[in-house]
């Protein structure tokens, strides 16, 4: 029961239709390879990505090169952004998965989906997400976005442990995807076990093989619950204060000379993340992995990506602590 209410949480979470969309996983990596192992690809095929993804949302498809699948990248601009056309203008009629972080990790840049996702499917493909860095912190809508493939972990911005995710398939969508990993318990009448019965779920379960990771699946529900209570989006919802606490982070390190590499111009390309870097009269005696470290000290965690500074404050941190970080950080 614990489970299924937890399925339907994460449904509410991304406006999915209902729990029956949503498979529970053990990470985005496996969510992003159910789709790459899933479809069906022909040589010449091709998926389209940035040069800048996490991992996770790159090997699974440029494994597929093997089945003679193009992988297109499209470049960072040197701002940090992800230029919205230039992902459009690379999709063309051979195109069977266009492949985004919804925001990306080391820059903090949350791209506009939509357009993206009515080009993919204008060309009779799939928008595929990896929204580990905005579900439980940013509004996500996949049918307003028209997402077709979401996955996301639960143990950054929806504070669940790590080893139980989410998976969104749309519903119609569901028999279109094979299931990489067979099992018993993607088949329909599964409790029967000894009436062996071939046939898989038709719903987001057939990517379910196996028995599920209960601990974490019930402490995921009791996360989305605790969200949903405070809500994302609203004037006092989890979204605004991230947005209020960010904003003042940033203004605290452009104060101090610290220079913010994350893209903040526009309301709609903000995310929970901001990305700095040191002034340049310390980029040469300032090791930033060893500021890191200096800073775990006073208890005040922040990590390297990219050979920048990444802090990530969440609707639970305080105006003080964000000042303290800035205030630890060398004078230039």
């Amino acid at each position: 029961r614990r489970a299924n209410r937890a399925k339907k949480l994460a449904a509410q979470l991304i406006n999915a239709a209902g729990g029956h969309e949503i498979a529970f996983v053990p990470n985005t990596s496996t969510g992003l390879s159910l789709v790459a192992k899933g479809l069906l690809f022909h040589p010449g095929d091709r998926v389209v990505i940035t040069n800048v993804e996490y991992p996770a949302n790159r090997y699974p498809w440029e494994d597929l090169k093997r089945q003679g699948v193009e992988l297109f990248e499209v470049p960072q601009s040197a701002d940090g952004r992800i230029d919205i056309e230039r992902v459009c203008d690379a999709i063309n009629d051979r195109t069977r998965v266009v492949s985004l972080s919804h925001v990306q990790y080391a820059s903090g840049f949350r791209i506009d989906l939509k357009p993206v996702s009515d080009m993919v499917h204008r060309a009779g493909g799939y928008l595929c997400v990896d929204a580990i860095q905005s579900c439980g912190v940013l509004p996500v809508d996949v049918q307003a976005m028209g997402i077709d493939f979401l996955s996301a972990d639960g143990h950054k911005w929806m504070l669940a442990p790590e080893g139980a995710g989410i998976f969104y398939c749309r519903a119609d969508l569901c028999p279109v995807l094979h299931p990489n990993v067979v099992g018993w318990m993607n088949m329909v009448d599964a409790g029967n076990y000894g009436d062996y019965r071939f046939e898989f779920q038709n719903d987001a379960r057939r990517f379910e093989p196996g028995s599920w990771n209960i601990p974490g699946i019930a402490a995921l529900g009791a996360s989305l619950e605790l969200l949903l209570n405070v809500g994302i989006d609203g004037p006092n919802g989890v979204w605004s204060r991230v947005e209020a606490l960010t904003t003042r982070l940033v203004e605290a390190l452009e104060a101090k000379s610290y220079p913010v590499f994350t893209p903040r111009e526009s309301p709609g390309e903000r995310s929970g993340i901001v990305i700095f870097d040191r002034p340049a009269s310390l980029c040469d005696r300032l090791d930033p992995k060893q500021l890191v470290a200096d800073l775990q000290k006073q208890d005040i965690v922040i990590v390297v990506r990219g050979g920048r500074l990444r802090a990530s404050p969440h609707f639970y941190n305080t105006a003080a602590q964000i000042d303290r970080l800035v205030e630890a950080l060398p004078k230039p």
